[in-house]
């Protein structure tokens, strides 16, 4: 297929912000005396938000909601200040997101990282796309698998279910796009193994993937 619109994933699938992440958790962590993560870890519980990033954090009888807002408003100031020191996109993401555009593809980011966040690195590392949305969490929005950010993102493009296909690097991008009546494929260089779902088209390069995208 040639979709007409390609939803991107942003964490794990357009750039890795592992260690940018994990840096920003340690930081709530140790300002109370917590168990820090490593790279791997970190990696384990990402996916859902940064709220529910600090929730699985925080040492078991810690996790009240006052504490997680705590912690996380922690995060939040460290990490929008330390962003990108070690993020970076994925090999040959760059080249893909050109050549999509170029054969007339309209892109959108759709993360469950929090609005200003997403913006910000969206700007940052892909100044030159022209990316049609670029949605992250909000407040009062539904964070992925929830459909509604397909909605958004199909209604600002113009865009029927059947014409727009979403890529990411995790079960939640997975039923997200099933959610949400589009095509799903999944990455394999992401923070989970997709390789290991029966049934899923994965991609395990940005090449593979605009191969996929543009048979």
């Amino acid at each position: 297929m040639k979709p007409k619109l390609v939803i991107f994933d942003l964490d794990g699938t357009l750039l890795d912000t592992i260690d940018d992440l994990k840096e920003a958790v340690n930081h709530a962590m140790s300002l109370r005396g917590f168990p820090t993560f490593t790279r791997d870890e970190i990696m384990a519980m990402v996916g859902h938000g940064a709220r529910n990033l600090m929730r699985k954090a925080l040492p078991v009888g810690h996790k009240d909601d006052d504490m997680v807002d705590a912690t996380y408003n922690d995060f939040k100031a460290y990490y929008i200040n330390h962003i990108d020191v070690h993020t970076k996109p994925f090999p040959g993401i760059h080249d893909l997101l050109t050549q999509l555009h170029q054969e007339g593809m309209m892109l959108a980011v759709a993360s469950n990282k929090f609005q200003e966040g997403t913006e910000h690195l969206i700007k940052e590392f892909f100044p030159e796309i022209p990316f049609v949305a670029v949605l992250g969490g909000r407040p009062d929005f539904p964070l992925k698998p929830d459909p509604e950010i397909v909605g958004e993102v199909l209604r600002k493009a113009g865009i029927e279910k059947e014409d727009a296909v979403m890529v990411g690097d995790s079960d939640t991008d997975m039923e997200t796009a099933a959610n949400g009546g589009i095509m799903g494929i999944a990455v394999g260089w992401g923070y989970r193994n997709m390789n290991e779902v029966v049934g899923l088209s994965v991609a395990n390069s940005a090449q593979e993937l605009l191969k996929m995208l543009i048979p």
